[in-house]
């Protein structure tokens, strides 16, 4: 089975900003977390899938570690630049072997990087969270890819983060932007261990076991979302969240609440990239 949607990196210049946008648009966010190699963060969890509200806050602490060299450094330079989706990763359950299957496609950047942190219970409680990812190289691309194995899944996931305003009940997929999607198939294939891909003149993509990823054209983008892909021209980009809401006018009141000015096309609710630091992020409603 090909591997599911774990998370997604948000990169943003001000992490509390950010929240507060996530929170405008009808999410629990979770508290600031901080790694030793100068990152911080803070969760939106969903079911099996969060997305990494994520900072360089401490460019001195970056160090000669490995992620130090293959995350902290790439997102100190991405935010030099622009803010946005930065960082696609899949759900592992065995990092090693997703190492060896990686390396044997010709796509790895890394072997198993482990690291742990702590965490904390909505009543407070410490519990310490860790995670093994291996590293995938796209060329000529404008984000970072990886597997995750989750070693203490327990200390991690809770319902009571995963309850939403706006009624979102998982992740529906992610739009990355290329130029030419064809050429990316052989990435795609090899990453999500996926052999057959839904290939047309101007997309290519995979259903995963949670979630899909498309990558399809700056036009194709353009006409499906209703703006242009944000991010260097030219280069593989991460471009747009899907959510799936159980209620669609639920989603609707949580953005109007919050002040977001949202456009309905297609049959999804689309907040623009200059609304929502650098990405597309669309609610549509849950499968019947």
């Amino acid at each position: 089975m090909p591997l599911g949607l774990d998370h997604i990196a948000h990169a943003v210049r001000d992490l509390d900003a950010g929240a507060e946008l996530y929170r405008r648009l009808g999410f629990t966010v979770g508290a600031r977390n901080r790694h030793p190699w100068g990152t911080h963060n803070r969760i939106v969890q969903l079911p099996g899938f969060f997305v990494e509200l994520l900072t360089m806050a401490e460019p001195e602490r970056l160090g000669g570690d490995a992620m130090s060299l293959l995350f902290g450094n790439f997102h100190r330079i991405f935010l030099q630049t622009h803010e946005g989706l930065s960082f696609l990763v899949l759900e592992s359950a065995d990092a090693n072997a997703d190492v060896a299957r990686l390396e044997a496609s010709g796509i790895a950047q890394s072997g198993a990087v482990h690291f742990r942190r702590e965490g904390r219970r909505p009543d407070g409680t410490p519990v310490t969270v860790a995670f093994s990812l291996a590293f995938a190289k796209a060329a000529d691309a404008d984000a970072e890819f990886a597997v995750c194995q989750q070693h203490f899944p327990e200390n991690f996931w809770n319902p009571q983060f995963q309850t939403h305003a706006n009624g979102v009940t998982g992740i529906g997929g992610v739009v990355l932007v290329s130029d030419d999607p064809n050429a990316r198939a052989a990435f795609l294939r090899a990453f999500v261990g996926k052999r057959d891909l839904d290939m047309r003149q101007d997309s290519v993509s995979a259903q995963t076991a949670r979630g899909r990823i498309d990558i399809v054209t700056p036009e194709r983008f353009a006409r499906e979302f209703g703006v242009d892909p944000s991010g260097p021209p030219g280069m593989l980009r991460l471009a747009a969240l899907r959510f799936v809401t159980r209620d669609l006018a639920a989603a609707a009141g949580s953005l109007t609440a919050g002040g977001i000015a949202a456009r309905s096309l297609n049959g999804r609710l689309v907040v623009p990239p200059q609304i929502a630091h650098g990405a597309v992020i669309a609610f549509e409603a849950q499968p019947a």
